[in-house]
């Protein structure tokens, strides 16, 4: 529904989660993908299995609060690729603690990596995007993974949902930036609730670990409701809307924020 095909991606923390999700459906769509991360194993094999479905994807080893590890993936996709079309910036760590627990190095590590990773991010593959933005209808395209966190807030979780407000407007900032200046670079953010994947039952645990509910299984269950739509997110439904914001279908959409919760926020 959605043509991706050639389009040359870019997505981080891709080695399983929502960010495995999108490669795998991007790469079926046609996309040239580059996953990185820090989990090798898991992404060598989410690249084996890409590419067993007839995908192109490559696979790099990549922290994204290290600035050479930005300036080596975005040479890797031009080096690959020949350029850069699409850049999700997926990679992120949750926890929960309350304010008085969380310690400056928790506040500063979750920040390194859920805010200055997709500053840095941007910042390094900006001039590739602008070029490359130049050649594709609705031009080029920057999907920052944020969280229904970044709208809403949540008791034990300051430190998580002050990243997700801050990748919120950084994204829109970066959408009115790209536009005054004249880039061909669209910027928006989409804002999960509770996925299944590896964090969703972080969240699930760390939720029962507080005794505020009872344990896994009632803990589960209340979240589970929280939802209107009486379920938890699959992965698969994030990466449906990752890949419309990587086409041209979202030519008009810039600085905009894609809420798929499930109807969490609607109440």
């Amino acid at each position: 529904m959605f043509d991706v095909s050639g389009r040359r991606v870019l997505i981080t923390g891709a080695a399983r989660g929502i960010g495995g999700a999108a490669a795998e459906r991007l790469a079926a769509e046609g996309a040239r993908i580059l996953i990185t991360d820090i989990l090798d194993d898991a992404g060598e094999a989410t690249a084996a299995k890409i590419r067993a479905s007839g995908g192109e994807v490559h696979y790099l080893h990549h922290d994204v609060t290290s600035e050479n590890d930005w300036a080596a993936a975005v040479s890797e996709a031009e080096d690959k690729f020949g350029g850069l079309d699409v850049l999700v910036n997926n990679a992120g760590i949750f926890f929960l603690k309350s304010i008085a627990d969380t310690t400056l190095d928790d506040w500063r590590r979750i920040h390194a990596v859920n805010v200055e990773g997709v500053f840095l991010g941007t910042k390094t593959a900006l001039p590739v995007l602008t070029r490359c933005g130049t050649e594709l209808a609705g031009g080029a395209s920057i999907i920052n993974i944020s969280s229904i966190a970044g709208l809403i807030g949540f008791p034990l979780a300051s430190a998580y949902t002050s990243t997700k407000g801050a990748v919120r407007l950084f994204t829109k900032t970066t959408a009115l930036e790209a536009a005054q200046l004249g880039m061909k670079v669209r910027a928006n953010s989409i804002h999960p609730a509770v996925i299944e994947t590896d964090m969703g039952e972080a969240v699930v645990h760390e939720m029962a670990a507080t005794g505020a509910v009872g344990g896994d299984n009632e803990t589960r269950q209340a979240l589970t409701m929280a939802h209107p739509i009486g379920r938890f997110g699959q992965p698969s439904e994030i990466a449906s809307a990752i890949v419309f914001l990587a086409s041209s279908a979202s030519s008009y959409m810039t600085g905009s924020e894609l809420v798929v919760d499930g109807g969490y926020t609607a109440q």
